[in-house]
């Protein structure tokens, strides 16, 4: 029995410690990292903070999920490109909104099938400020993930996460 339990144990460790490298955030500097932090800014630099939302249509993919814990679910690219342009991005809307990474917090896990690759997580926290009338101030603080997968050799951003939103704490 004792030898038994040490090849299981054996075994346990072998197979951890052969499937843990494919399973760990990649470096900053690698490729894959770079590529899916320049998709990034697209959808917030450019679509969210300065409303060029025709960004939005090459970005995501066309069964789209966004499940946001205070406004709820959007189940289609459709929707959620029509609530940007008649929304946040609305030209009559006076409320304006602008998001920034928190620089250190991106990370990146890349999904792979029999060992190609097909998709990728990518984590991390933000913070938004809110412009009314010219005046910005500071807005909640957030974590969102999000799942990007290879449609016809190019990424697309299939489901987003965003959650425990929080405002700043006042001193």
């Amino acid at each position: 029995m004792y030898q038994f339990k040490n090849k299981i144990i054996l075994f346990l460790i072998i197979c951890f410690g052969v499937t843990n490298p494919l399973l760990a955030q990649i470096n900053e500097d690698s490729e894959l990292f770079r590529a899916l932090k320049v998709k990034d800014s697209l959808l917030f630099d450019e679509a969210f903070n300065e409303c060029k939302t025709e960004h939005l249509d090459n970005l995501i993919s066309e069964d789209f999920e966004f499940y946001h814990d205070i406004s709820g679910l959007t189940n289609s690219k459709e929707s959620f490109i029509e609530s940007m342009n008649n929304g946040l991005c609305g030209k009559t809307n006076p409320y304006k909104a602008r998001r920034e990474l928190i620089k250190g917090s991106l990370e990146v896990y890349p999904l792979y099938d029999n060992g190609k690759l097909y998709g990728a997580i990518q984590n991390g926290k933000h913070r938004f400020f809110e412009t009314f009338e010219g005046s910005e101030t500071a807005g909640s603080y957030a974590k969102f993930s999000s799942l990007w997968l290879i449609e016809d050799n190019r990424w697309k951003l299939k489901r987003v996460l965003s959650f425990d939103h929080q405002m700043p704490k006042l001193n």
